[in-house]
């Protein structure tokens, strides 16, 4: 049998957004929008964007808010918490510096 091969993609890691909790927020298509307009800038220097996937709930279930994580921060357990579109910005480079902090 082969070995297992380490690949690295070519984007930047995923921001995951809680399907349930923008659901449930008022300002969901705002919020939505803004995140995918906050990728589209962080672009990466081979020029992709992170992509932005609908995730199932991640259990944290807050009122009025949405959960947002983006890639490795997930399996550290980071996550943010968004209220408006005017929090996007603020909460991806939070999840950016998180990222990039050593473990």
């Amino acid at each position: 049998m082969a070995s297992p091969t380490l690949i690295r993609p070519r984007r930047p890691a995923p921001v995951f957004i809680c399907r349930k909790c923008l659901k449930r927020s008022d300002a969901a298509k705002d919020i939505k929008k803004a995140i995918k307009r906050e990728t589209r800038h962080a672009v990466d220097p081979n020029g992709k964007r992170a992509r932005v996937i609908m995730a199932s709930c991640f259990g944290l279930c807050p009122k009025r808010t949405v959960v947002v994580t983006a890639g490795a921060g997930a399996a550290r357990g980071d996550y943010a918490l968004i209220a408006s579109a005017d929090d996007v910005a603020p909460a991806l480079a939070l999840l950016q510096a998180a990222r990039n902090k050593s473990p």
